[in-house]
């Protein structure tokens, strides 16, 4: 079932077909009538708790480490203060029902965790610094 969609690129619209190939087929939405005037300015983001810090949690800085794509944290393998060396998995992230290990970019002493186990995260949020 083809499906239309019509999204806005740095102020260009686009208007693609998409074909579902697999889970269940999701009724269409009724076709506008009218084509309405595309909104530029940003809508309002729904309201979200923020989430619970922990002790294990401290601010970001400059240098930390960020996620490299969206996804939950599923464990953190190390604590403030660990030795760790280079490429050692630090945590694991759940991206699209995958386990991706996050790896220390760089031998050290981890001086900082920003996350909690079961946060969401998103690109470029800031993970872990390692001094």
């Amino acid at each position: 079932m083809l499906r239309k969609f019509k999204i806005a690129i740095d102020g260009t619209e686009y208007l693609v077909e998409m074909e579902e190939i697999g889970g269940v087929p999701q009724p269409a939405a009724p076709a506008p009538q009218a084509a309405a005037p595309v909104q530029t300015a940003p809508a309002a983001a729904p309201k979200e708790e923020a989430p619970q810090a922990t002790a294990a949690t401290t601010p970001a800085s400059a240098d930390a480490m960020t996620a490299p794509m969206p996804g939950t944290i599923l464990k953190i393998l190390v604590n403030v203060g660990d030795e760790v060396k280079e490429n050692q998995p630090v945590m694991i992230l759940e991206a699209m029902k995958m386990e991706n290990e996050v790896v220390a970019p760089k031998a050290g002493t981890v001086t900082g965790i920003h996350v909690t186990q079961g946060q969401m995260v998103n690109p470029g949020e800031a993970l872990i610094t390692i001094g």
